[in-house]
C-alpha cells in the first residue's frame, strides 16, 4: 500500500504546488484542443444503449396477457412510492393481475429497483426518455400508458437475463 507524503516529506516545488497547477494548466489544453462532439436533439435523436434506465413499462405478452402477477414487490421496494399497485383475481393459470397499475413519473427517479425485484420481468426500464407533462394529471401513467408489447422491449430483457 502506497504511503501518504507528509509535509515535511515534500520538496520545496511540491509545497507550493507550482508543478501541479501546470499539469492541470497543461489538462486544460489538452481538453480544450480536442475535436468537439455535439448531438443536435431534437433533429438527430439519442439512440440509447440496451443498459440505459429510461421510464419504467409494464410488458405486455404476445397473446395481449399481461406479465404482471401483482405481487405488489415494485411498490414496496419503490424508494420514491411511485407505483400503486391494486390486485384482482382472474381465471388464467396465473390467478392474478393488476386491476390497477399506476406509476406518477413526478416521483420517479429511474432507481431501476421496481425492475430489479420483479420475480416475473413484468416491469422493465424501456428505453424512452422524452418525458412531457402539461399538469400533474398527466404524469400519473396507467395501465394505458404503461402495456408496451414484449417486441419493442426484447433487447432489455436480454440484457437483464444476461447480469441477474
Amino acid at each position: 500500500m502506497a504511503q501518504k507524503k507528509r509535509k515535511k516529506d515534500l520538496n520545496f516545488w511540491e509545497r507550493i504546488y507550482v508543478v501541479e497547477i501546470i499539469k492541470g494548466m497543461i489538462l486544460t489544453l489538452k481538453n480544450m484542443l480536442r475535436p468537439k462532439f455535439t448531438m443536435e436533439y431534437p433533429e438527430v435523436k439519442f439512440e440509447p444503449p440496451a443498459s440505459y434506465r429510461g421510464r419504467p413499462v409494464l410488458v405486455l405478452e404476445d397473446n395481449g396477457v399481461e406479465r404482471c402477477v401483482a405481487c405488489g414487490l415494485c411498490s414496496r421496494v419503490c424508494p420514491a412510492l411511485a407505483i400503486e399497485v391494486q390486485a384482482s383475481e382472474t381465471e388464467l393459470e396465473k390467478e392474478r393481475y393488476p386491476e390497477k397499475f399506476e406509476i406518477n413519473m413526478l416521483r420517479c427517479i429511474f432507481c431501476g429497483f421496481c425492475e430489479e425485484v420483479c420475480p416475473e420481468e413484468a416491469i422493465v426500464m424501456s428505453k424512452e426518455y422524452e418525458l412531457v407533462f402539461t399538469n400533474r394529471d398527466d404524469a400519473i401513467f396507467g395501465k394505458d400508458k404503461l402495456l408496451i408489447p414484449v417486441d419493442q422491449l426484447r433487447d432489455r430483457i436480454e440484457f437483464l437475463r444476461k447480469f441477474k
